[in-house]
């Protein structure tokens, strides 16, 4: 059996809308970014709205409209994608990291204070795997402090901490739709925020740094090719029609896997926090115990067909941040010890009771080969 890591869940109606799209006079700049647009602000009950041609390029737009900039610091996580820190190395801004809370993996909030000092600008927290941070406590640091706060919720779109959606609550917030996201455009970024002045830069920022009145070669500052396209927006739209729908699915598939893998031994499966009111399931990541050999069982499950990852490799220990910055192993050991433990389980909407039942199968097997 071959079982594919992720995938996207397409129906019928997104390809019609695609199709009229095609079929129309707008490719780009139309009537179907504003349409996402609308829908995204409607249900997140936020002032605006802007769509980007992906996560990344929300995020850096964030950090160009906050004024982050060279000799600036900001306080985020080594456990993360790249994106997450690259968008404001792209500004020359320096990177500093704060461990990891144990459990949840997203970044501690008891350790960010002690971090900040007088060129700390803003501090960029990441929703990791969907797991919402609890935002008014970071809140509460940064007003104290006079910090921006960015929200990556580009994994966590629908998540809910304490009944409030990811992605709303810091001054901006970004969700990404790649293929593997709980919903897709194929590429592509949203942007949210209450703030006009943010909102209009990332309007003029996102199309070669035009004038937001529209006027047609007018230029007001720098800017970037960084839009969305028509044909990514009418995806867009069906799929956030169909948000809650796909977040119910994820969920099914999360509780699947809970059953089948309570109490197989050497397997910790994903905590959520009691603060966490609404999970909308990124990936499924477990945990091997250390008598593991987790890097073999990973070798083990892509033998047999099975899609799976380890999530995440920690930023700090990339290459070119070593570089850059002299990170050295042990610089930040709850991050590192968890990374080296986890495993990304095949996880997608539709997968089925028996390619769940396969998957498990072959990890119990994985696991006593490898354990030792």
């Amino acid at each position: 059996m071959k079982v594919n890591l992720s995938g996207p869940d397409i129906t019928q109606k997104e390809i019609d809308l695609v199709v009229e799209v095609l079929k129309s006079k707008y490719l780009s700049i139309g009537p179907k970014i504003q349409e996402f647009e609308q829908k995204v602000t409607e249900y997140f009950q936020v002032k605006h709205a802007i769509g980007v041609n992906s996560g990344t390029s929300g995020l850096h737009l964030l950090v160009k409209a906050l004024g982050i900039t060279e000799g600036d610091e900001v306080i985020t996580t080594p456990f993360s994608f790249v994106a997450s820190t690259n968008c404001f190395l792209f500004e020359k801004a320096k990177p500093v990291f704060v461990d990891i809370d144990e459990n949840t993996m997203n970044i501690d909030i008891n350790k960010i204070e002690e971090k900040i000092t007088k060129k700390t600008k803003a501090i960029l927290v990441v929703d990791v795997f969907g797991q919402p941070v609890n935002m008014e406590e970071v809140n509460k640091i940064a007003n104290k402090n006079n910090l921006k706060v960015i929200e990556d919720s580009c994994e966590a779109i629908g998540s809910e901490n304490k009944g409030i959606k990811a992605g709303t609550l810091g001054d901006c917030g970004v969700f990404a739709f790649y293929p593997n996201k709980q919903i897709t455009t194929g590429e592509g970024g949203m942007i949210l925020t209450n703030s006009d002045e943010i909102a209009n830069l990332c309007r003029s920022l996102r199309s070669q740094g035009r004038a937001v009145t529209g006027t047609w070669l007018h230029h007001d500052r720098l800017g970037y090719n960084y839009r969305m396209n028509e044909l990514q927006a009418a995806l867009g739209v069906v799929q956030m029609e169909r948000l809650d729908e796909i977040i119910e699915k994820r969920q099914r598939v999360a509780n699947l896997y809970n059953e089948k893998l309570e109490g197989v031994t050497g397997v910790t499966v994903p905590y959520i926090d009691s603060e966490t009111t609404r999970m909308s399931w990124f990936v499924y990541v477990v945990r091997l115990d250390s008598n593991i050999g987790r890097n073999s069982v990973l070798k083990y499950l892509t033998n047999n067909g099975i899609g799976c990852k380890p999530y995440f490799t920690p930023i700090h220990l990339q290459p070119y941040m070593k570089e850059m910055f002299g990170f050295k192993e042990n610089d930040f050991p709850i991050t590192e010890r968890i990374s080296n433990s986890t495993i990304a389980l095949p996880f997608h909407n539709n997968l089925t009771i028996d390619e769940i039942d396969y998957v498990v199968k072959k990890l119990k097997e994985g696991i006593k080969l490898y354990k030792y």
